[in-house]
């Protein structure tokens, strides 16, 4: 048997496509990859990779562990070793492949037949057979230009909702050590506190001994001092607590020990920037307004070629065959599929649809970021309000507390009274340091929800 020039032809091509195919490469999950894919950075890779990064809004930076860690080089940190943030990034690899398959026109469909004469009579008669292709392209022509738009202006909402993780993931960073930095401060006054109510018990411990001072004298510094103890234990668990939750945002093992600096600022404002001010320029500079409307462009896409999509399916071949009987016969086909029922209509509708909502969850985003900006802006002018008392209460009750120790040498005050002024000048210390962090929280989410850094701090 012997086939036609044409179908041997046929074969080549074939097989080249067959070749050119992807295959498949298994990709296990086991220790070794976990092992591998959750590996820290090495500081070195770090230092090469933050002063390369690039974000919108991040900055290239130098980073020396050796020399401690500010918390502008957390954020970065936290940008490149993070591992949800990897595998938020992984989101590109499919929007880059959408884009891919948007583009992609629809298969020429070839076809081969053959006829041998087995039985009957055949005499005088040859094999036949047939070649064919049908080519249904002219919907895909009319909707392509629309799906690869849709398609591109999705993988620009994707890197940019992917910058906008990125940015609150930082801005996380940034204020984890803030809060670490209060924390530290925190504990120092608690323990000097502390250390200074151990001395002055074991001096006290003397006095009774020596008939100068009585037990309740005694029982008042040993209260006060067991009140401390409990408030270092206290700011020494949040601080552990703190330091755990730093290495988890910056993508750390639990056991590490991440050098901070000494000398990291809490951050503030020249001059607090008004809600016109941040509102100015909003929806083009935050990342995620940015991508809503990327998504919305894509989504106006998808809409239009839905639109196109309601042309009837035309199908369009061309045939070569011969028959037993060696007549040989060429020409052409057109189908053309008739829209009695389907329409597209129920496609086009659903785009509508999804086009609406996203209209709306815009105009939401804009709304809440106003609406949020304009709440973060009275706390901070309320906790910068409370500071200032706090400061001045601190400053009264030094003055009481130095007047209350010499009332209490002379034998004008009691031991009691004393430690009573003791213990309210440092709870109100440290309701301070706790207002600071605080403040330093709401400067973190002025800067996440203006999209942009505004505050100044180390």
């Amino acid at each position: 048997m012997r086939f036609p020039g044409a179908a041997r032809l046929l074969c080549v091509p074939l097989l080249a496509i067959l070749f050119s195919c992807a295959t498949y490469r298994p990709k296990p999950i086991d220790q070794a990859a976990v092992s591998r894919r959750l590996a820290v950075p090495s500081p070195e890779a770090i230092h090469m990779r933050a002063a390369l990064i690039k974000h919108p809004v991040l900055k290239p930076r130098s980073i020396d562990f050796k020399k401690g860690i500010s918390a502008q080089d957390a954020a970065i940190i936290a940008v490149i070793a993070n591992p949800a943030l990897r595998a938020e990034r992984d989101f590109r690899g499919i929007a880059k492949a959408q884009l891919l398959q948007a583009g992609i026109l629809p298969n020429p469909a070839f076809s081969y037949s053959l006829d041998v004469p087995s039985g009957g009579s055949d005499q005088g008669t040859v094999n036949a057979y047939g070649l064919g292709m049908d080519w249904s392209i002219i919907k895909a022509l009319l909707t392509r230009g629309a799906q690869v738009d849709a398609a591109r202006a999705e993988e620009a909402s994707v890197n940019l909702d992917i910058a906008w993780g990125e940015w609150q993931v930082a801005e996380s960073a940034k204020l984890s050590v803030y809060r670490i930095v209060t924390l530290e401060k925190q504990l120092q006054v608690a323990q000097t506190e502390e250390s200074a109510l151990q001395k002055n018990l074991e001096a006290i411990k003397k006095a009774v001994a020596a008939g100068d001072m009585t037990l309740i004298d005694l029982d008042a510094v040993d209260a006060t001092l067991r009140k401390t103890h409990t408030t270092v234990l206290e700011v020494e668990q949040k601080l552990k607590q703190e330091r755990l939750g730093l290495n988890r945002i910056l993508g750390f093992p639990p056991s590490s020990n991440i050098p901070l600096k000494t000398s990291i600022k809490l951050p503030g404002f020249k001059s607090l920037p008004t809600l016109h001010d941040i509102m100015s320029g909003l929806e083009n500079r935050r990342l995620d307004l940015l991508a809503l409307r990327e998504g919305y462009k894509s989504q106006e896409a998808r809409l239009r070629a839905a639109v196109r999509a309601q042309f009837p399916d035309i199908s369009i071949g061309f045939s070569h065959a011969r028959d037993t009987t060696n007549v040989i016969t060429t020409g052409f086909s057109v189908s053309i599929s008739l829209p009695f029922f389907d329409r597209n209509q129920g496609h086009i509708a659903i785009e509508k649809a999804s086009r609406k909502q996203l209209y709306d969850e815009y105009m939401d985003r804009v709304f809440q970021a106003r609406a949020d900006t304009a709440a973060i802006l009275a706390d901070i002018k309320s906790v910068e309000k409370q500071i200032d008392a706090e400061n001045k209460a601190v400053q009264t009750l030094e003055k009481l507390v130095h007047v209350s120790y010499n009332g209490f040498l002379e034998g004008n005050i009691d031991v009691l009274s004393y430690y009573n002024e003791v213990g309210r000048l440092t709870t109100v210390r440290l309701d301070v340091l706790k207002l600071k962090q605080n403040l330093a929280g709401l400067y973190v989410a002025l800067e996440i929800t203006a999209g942009e850094y505004i505050a100044s701090g180390s």
